[in-house]
């Protein structure tokens, strides 16, 4: 990983795409830095979306109040958009896959929590529609690492997809992920393959869940808290922030916005 400040022509790209938890945000909180640097990249003229694990309740108020273009929710389930004064809403499942699903996933979060004391359902699932997130360090005394990857390890025996981000472990029925998601939004509602122009934008993100847009995109970015998942991750970003969280955020927009 290459200091930030190695990224070359960064004021040229057209836009970033970012994680939440830990990435924009600090200890779970946002802070006004954070929010101000996202502010200032939208009025820029760049294109900002939200790439997360949060639940759709979560990305309904995102993309209706925060000064993003989408938010991809639920780690690429869905892409919610808000546009003359109507949220548009795109889903990978139709609503009654999505209801099949999560009956299953009921079943498969009671057979992880007596296999792993201490963990819980993440306090948001009841706001989910396509996925299950198991807390191991948000709401719950952290558990090491090792007790994510074995959540992971279980969902995956039952026929799951799982990624371990900062806070939870998700999992759900389906081949898609951030990236997949991340593309159908950008050639619908921006009229770009993403491959093609990968390099006119950033990604940053923080955790185990990144590593596909980490290895995506030619100008990836992690916070400088990335550094605590560098034995878990298949892929790395390329570049770092010298801060943490929500100020290593602010220092990727000011360097996107050629600030001093």
């Amino acid at each position: 990983m290459k200091p930030l400040a190695e990224l070359r022509g960064a004021d040229r790209l057209r836009g970033l795409l970012f994680d939440i938890d830990d990435t924009l945000t600090t200890a779970g909180r946002l802070t006004a830095q954070a929010y101000a640097a996202l502010e200032r990249l939208k009025n820029a003229g760049r294109i900002v979306v939200a790439v997360t694990g949060r639940p759709a309740g979560w990305c309904d108020h995102i993309a209706r109040l925060w000064p993003v273009d989408a938010v991809v929710g639920e780690n690429g389930a869905f892409y919610f958009r808000y546009d003359n004064g109507r949220l548009h809403k795109r889903y990978q499942d139709n609503d009654t896959e999505r209801a099949a699903k999560r009956a299953q996933l009921a079943a498969i979060a009671a057979r992880i929590l007596a296999a792993v004391p201490g963990s819980a359902l993440a306090s948001d699932q009841p706001y989910r529609v396509a996925d299950l997130a198991i807390d191991y360090c948000e709401d719950v005394p952290p558990l090491p690492l090792e007790a994510a990857e074995r959540i992971a390890a279980l969902m995956r025996a039952d026929g799951l997809n799982a990624k371990i981000s900062s806070i939870h472990v998700n999992g759900w029925f389906g081949g898609y992920d951030k990236l997949a998601m991340a593309r159908m939004l950008f050639a619908e509602k921006f009229a770009t393959d993403l491959d093609a122009a990968n390099a006119q934008f950033a990604y940053a993100g923080d955790s185990p869940n990144d590593a596909p847009m980490f290895a995506f995109f030619a100008n990836s970015i992690g916070v400088a808290n990335v550094a605590r998942f560098a034995g878990h991750m298949t892929a790395l970003p390329k570049f770092i922030t010298q801060a943490e969280a929500g100020a290593g955020f602010a220092e990727i927009a000011a360097h996107l916005l050629g600030e001093r």
